[in-house]
């Protein structure tokens, strides 16, 4: 962990330093991936049911590829009601956030005669990815699913490794909460393949979401354009941008709840007071010690954490955007200030009583979010990735004897012919 003050000499350094370490590199697995893609691009099934019993330890048919209703049902059984009302907290508010978003069409007609707009529409199909096994991620279904759901998606597949056949109930049961009922067995780059070519087994998707390892990441760079994608996400990250009137307890558990996602993880905070700082790393040390994932969470912060020491609020603002964060805490006494001057960053949270880990799981916003700079030009996932809007143009015989002659002239500039004689035919024919 790096302690860096805004007044050293060599500060820009070190920060950008700090900073090129953010990005997920998937150059290893890159010819592994490639290779699994075109294998089960050509053999479909049987390819998936080799890499199946390969990765996952699961000799597996083609019939049993796909998780059954009644499998569904009882994994549900076996979650206690408290826990079932928790998951049903969380897709009311998150489905009540995203139908705010639904778009509205546009159509009008100009002065010259046509009559233009666009229209939005879901798309017909899209492919979840849930991380499975021992990892239990409920709430990344249902961040995933939902808006798909309310954009109008009519059929979602979802795909979970299942390490030695082992199913995760949480899971399972935020797909049926989130009313997904085509799940299958399978991880992996494989399941994006699957996802994104078809087998004989499991229908090709229009669009994937979803989190996974360096594999699954590469694999969904090398299918998009063939499909849409969310994003290729690295490694979770937060900004903590707090004065010495918070708890340094609660600061350090924030810090700590990104640590604790990956070894790559990266938890910065950023303060202008320098004994807030040091209670503040002593309280991240206290901490650690009662995590059960100790060991990833003190990984990441040791490798990829820093405290930076500003001298103003416009100074942390500045840093910020150039950051462009994941997720963002803004806890001093002008938070609003703060907040108009941030530019860049996928979601913010605001005031001590609002910590990132509410909006990981009941906020309402979606979790999803760009990682590694990309907030600087993309946003979290919503229900526009799963809707494309379409536009239209409308004619009659004065719109196009009002506009027409200048798209003939245009044309011919460009020494396009035929673009020029389909508009100067139609003309003539108008006596123009």
């Amino acid at each position: 962990m790096q302690v860096l003050l805004t007044t050293q000499s060599d500060f820009q350094t070190i920060f950008n330093r700090l900073l090129a370490t953010r990005a997920m590199d998937t150059s290893a697995v890159k010819q592994p991936v490639t290779e699994i893609l075109e294998n089960i691009r050509k053999n479909g099934d049987t390819a998936l049911c080799d890499y199946t019993k390969r990765f996952d330890r699961l000799d597996i048919t083609p019939q049993k590829l796909r998780i059954t209703d009644e499998e569904i049902q009882a994994a549900c059984k076996q979650i206690p009601v408290e826990l079932m009302d928790a998951l049903d907290i969380a897709a009311k508010r998150i489905k009540s956030f995203h139908e705010k978003q639904l778009p509205s069409n546009l159509h009008y007609e100009d002065e010259s005669g046509f009559e233009l707009g666009y229209r939005w529409l879901p798309m017909d199909s899209a492919g979840l990815y849930v991380p499975g096994g021992t990892a239990a991620y409920p709430s990344s279904v249902l961040m995933n699913a939902i808006p798909a759901k309310v954009a109008g998606v009519k059929r979602l597949a979802m795909c979970v490794p299942t390490p030695d056949g082992q199913l995760n109930p949480l899971v399972l049961a935020a797909a049926h909460k989130a009313g997904i009922t085509e799940i299958y067995r399978i991880g992996g780059a494989q399941a994006v393949a699957a996802l994104a070519y078809g087998t004989q087994t499991i229908a090709p998707v229009d669009y994937i979401v979803g989190p996974g390892n360096a594999y699954v990441a590469e694999a969904k760079r090398q299918v998009y354009g063939l499909v849409g994608i969310d994003s290729v996400a690295g490694p979770s990250e937060v900004v903590v941008v707090a004065d010495k009137n918070n708890n340094p307890t609660h600061i350090a558990l924030d810090l700590l709840a990104q640590s604790e996602h990956d070894k790559m993880a990266q938890s910065i905070f950023i303060t202008n007071n320098q004994d807030f700082a040091d209670q503040v790393i002593q309280a991240v040390n206290e901490q650690l010690d009662i995590l059960a994932r100790k060991e990833i969470a003190q990984s990441s912060w040791d490798q990829h954490g820093a405290v930076i020491i500003v001298q103003s609020w416009d100074e942390a603002a500045t840093i910020v955007n150039q950051i462009a964060p994941e997720h963002l805490e803004l806890m001093v006494e002008e938070t609003n200030t703060l907040f108009e001057d941030v530019r860049h960053a996928g979601a913010i949270f605001i005031g001590k009583w609002c910590p990132e880990a509410i909006g990981d799981y009941v906020g309402g916003p979606n979790h999803v979010l760009p990682t590694s700079g990309a907030a600087r030009f993309s946003s979290g996932l919503s229900i526009f990735d799963f809707m494309k809007r379409t536009t239209f143009l409308k004619s009659n015989e004065k719109g196009i004897q009002n506009v027409g002659p200048a798209a003939v002239a245009i044309a011919n500039t460009e020494g396009l012919t035929a673009h020029a004689l389909s508009i100067s035919q139609r003309l003539k024919s108008l006596g123009k």
